[in-house]
């Protein structure tokens, strides 16, 4: 596939809508988890987790916090797995507190889990560029994406709006990078066990999940210096992760695919059979954004290699197939949040009570 076609395809979006502090290091016990809510939620709200570069309404160059939000159950374990939430919204937009997120985060922390839902940069973030030149944008834009990435924006783009949607994309991947290399920081904070860290999110959200799990640590971090982004400096580079569960709802590998485009790399280059295992909740309702075939491709791809997957195909209460969004989607009568968590609970071999 040409570079041109990632980002005219994915232009459709546009239009879219504290535990106890001590060390932690249980990779070798597995954690436990209540098979119903048991616990108090605690939250700990607005949390930044690194700074990054943005635009303000002049044009202006600004270091802005990038936020967090930690759940986790008021209980004496020091030993809990973490699911790490990233929002949607097309990279135009979104919150980290979206009240069916807010639902799931309750959901999960009540039975054991710290959950981390997320915010990150969009193009609100990217200030205003109509009637400027390609040679203009590569400069203003110097430092929030690498060079090859922002002409490849300008090359596929059919608009200004667009140039920027292409832009977000790789910020939103940093950031989240970002979020779970702190996560990983603050671990003892929170008592989380590295070795059971999920990630989730739902479209734009689903979208940096599956190139957070499969690309490699570099990948979207290494490509701009320190000196082009200060703000790395805030980014807790020195952490690594595993990431062991992804959960992805109504989403798409078109991520991985720019990025493979930018770089010239082969087609699906970064799968391999290590990759983490995979829940996919998607509907199928005609869905120019984040169509069902996404699903039965990437479901293609991890059955060749191996690797585990599940794609649940819901609906919405009422029979009928489940579009983009379908936060209300169903399976046999269980939502996304108890889909969700029999496929971690069975996966990841945690004990439940």
């Amino acid at each position: 596939m040409k570079k041109i076609a990632h980002l005219i395809i994915y232009s459709f979006l546009i239009f879219t809508a504290c535990g106890e502090d001590e060390p932690t290091n249980h990779s070798n016990e597995i954690p436990v988890v209540k098979a119903e809510s048991s616990y108090t939620v605690l939250i700990d709200e607005d949390i930044t987790y690194a700074n990054g570069l943005s635009l303000d309404a002049t044009n202006a160059t600004i270091e802005k916090p990038q936020l967090l939000d930690v759940y986790y159950p008021d209980n004496t374990s020091a030993n809990r797995p973490v699911y790490m939430f990233i929002h949607g919204g097309g990279f135009t937009g979104g919150i980290k507190h979206k009240p069916e997120i807010v639902d799931m985060a309750n959901y999960y922390t009540s039975r054991g889990w710290v959950f981390v839902s997320i915010d990150y940069r969009t193009t609100e973030e990217l200030g205003t560029i109509q009637g400027m030149t390609p040679e203009e944008l590569v400069t203003l834009y110097k430092g929030f994406a690498p060079q090859e990435w922002i002409e490849n924006a300008l090359e596929g783009a059919q608009n200004p709006d667009q140039v920027q949607q292409a832009i977000a994309m790789y910020l939103a991947q940093r950031d989240a990078k970002a979020a779970l290399r702190w996560i990983i920081a603050n671990a003892s904070t929170y008592n989380i066990n590295e070795s059971f860290i999920t990630v989730g999110g739902a479209s734009a959200g689903s979208i940096s999940t599956i190139a957070l799990g499969i690309s490699n640590q570099e990948d979207f971090r290494d490509e701009i210096s320190i000196n082009d982004d200060p703000t790395l400096s805030t980014a807790n580079l020195d952490e690594t992760y595993e990431v062991r569960s992804m959960i992805y709802f109504w989403g798409s590998n078109i991520k991985l695919d720019v990025f493979e485009a930018v770089y010239d790399l082969e087609q699906y280059d970064r799968y391999d059979n290590n990759d983490p295992e995979l829940f996919m909740a998607h509907g199928t309702a005609e869905d120019p954004v984040t169509p069902y075939e996404g699903a039965l491709e990437l479901q293609g791809i991890y059955d060749s290699l191996g690797v585990y997957n599940k794609l649940e195909t819901i609906q919405l209460p009422n029979g009928n197939p489940a579009g983009h969004g379908a936060w209300n989607g169903v399976v046999d009568g269980k939502g996304l949040s108890e889909l969700s968590f029999d496929f971690l609970v069975d996966r990841q071999n945690l004990k439940v009570e």
